[in-house]
């Protein structure tokens, strides 16, 4: 397990609280575990905002991508800064 900077994760686990429950943990596994490998596929030591945002833009089923969009600009993740939403519609 990674360590990751503290505001993000802060950000992160508010942001999970507000998945709906029959999808949260799933959405937590798969997130954190996608978030990890960015930061390390960046040779980074810990897990920042962008690899949040990168994870969470790589494996979004199409009917949750508008919530997840929401979610993260309404949680304080900003996803543009890092060039997303890409090739999709908000």
């Amino acid at each position: 397990m990674m360590i990751w900077e503290t505001g993000t994760e802060n950000k992160f686990r508010i942001l999970i609280s507000k998945i709906p429950l029959f999808h949260r943990h799933i959405t937590e596994e798969v997130v954190r575990r996608r978030a990890e490998e960015s930061a390390f596929g960046r040779k980074s030591d810990r897990v920042q905002e962008e690899d949040v945002v990168a994870a969470f833009f790589s494996d979004v089923p199409s009917p949750f991508y508008s919530m997840m969009v929401r979610l993260l600009g309404q949680n304080g993740f900003d996803y543009k800064k890092y060039g997303f939403p890409k090739n999709r519609q908000e």
